[in-house]
């Protein structure tokens, strides 16, 4: 049996202990997929993989104008830092995406690991950075290495930003050496496997009729971006497969219902204990 089966094996019997329940109660809100993405904007002069997502969710056969929540790195040395990076931002901004923050130091920063003032003073210039170059303060914030605790959650508050996690994780964050898959499918498959016991359950809020479903990706990645349509398909085809009903449109094209729905999905107490990509969960909780 392949290994991605075994992984699902508690997933499918928790499905089958709650069907009795779950089918008493009125179903759950279609499935809405919240597309993320992380580490960006790329600062390529050519083949520049932010710009070749931006065009995809611009144009496709499943769903055009696509918006998504891009988790910038303002002051990343060879990302936002640069001419090219700055006015990358300014295109997500200006074609309806929403702006958020990842971090604004030079290199991919742990939040954990700064002094509260060092922590403070960079979101301080996350916040400054982009509001100077979209004209929006970002409300969004996600944590390099998705590690984040009380001090981290309560600089984020200060700064007007709510902390944005993930339900599906491409596993898609290594850009150097080896960055492909040959776990695509399988991988999302178990993902939102996982996250369909919350669904099913109730577990989740429902924003403007959907249930929005994070799913992360990093724009830097050539990989991605070379292989964004096919993602798209498979996260319909997997939510076919598990009998998760989705809505009329299985994307967000609006960037006010996109922010609505990141923000209901945010995580504002660092005492809750919420389910981390691979073994980030394991190593900062």
């Amino acid at each position: 049996m392949p290994v991605h089966l075994f992984r699902l094996l508690p997933v499918l019997c928790a499905l089958l202990l709650n069907a009795p329940a779950a089918a008493q109660d009125a179903p759950p809100a279609p499935v809405r997929f919240l597309l993320t993405f992380d580490d960006g904007p790329a600062a390529a002069s050519s083949d520049n993989p932010t710009v070749h997502i931006l065009e995809t969710l611009a144009s496709n056969p499943l769903q055009d104008h696509i918006k998504a929540v891009f988790f910038t790195q303002t002051r990343a040395w060879n990302g936002g830092g640069t001419d090219v990076g700055r006015a990358l931002i300014r295109r997500e901004h200006d074609e309806g995406h929403v702006v958020a923050l990842h971090s604004a130091t030079t290199f991919h920063s742990n939040h954990r690991f700064m002094g509260r003032d060092t922590l403070d003073e960079s979101m301080q210039r996350g916040v400054d950075d982009l509001t100077a170059v979209t004209g929006v303060a970002p409300k969004l914030v996600r944590p390099p290495f998705w590690a984040y605790d009380a001090g981290t959650l309560d600089s984020y508050h200060r700064h007007g930003m709510h902390m944005l996690l993930t339900d599906l994780n491409a596993n898609d964050g290594k850009i150097y050496g080896i960055n492909f898959s040959w776990h695509k499918r399988s991988n999302m498959l178990t993902h939102l496997a996982e996250t369909r016991v919350r669904w099913a359950a109730g577990a989740m809020p429902a924003v403007d009729g959907s249930t929005p479903v994070v799913v992360t990706f990093h724009d830097v990645n050539t990989y991605t971006s070379r292989h964004i349509q096919e993602y798209l398909d498979i996260l319909l085809d997997v939510a076919r497969e598990l009998d998760m009903p989705l809505a009329d449109k299985p994307f967000y094209d609006d960037r006010a219902e996109l922010e609505r729905a990141a923000l209901a999905r945010t995580v504002d107490d660092p005492a809750a204990k919420q389910r981390l990509p691979g073994l980030w969960g394991w190593l900062w909780q």
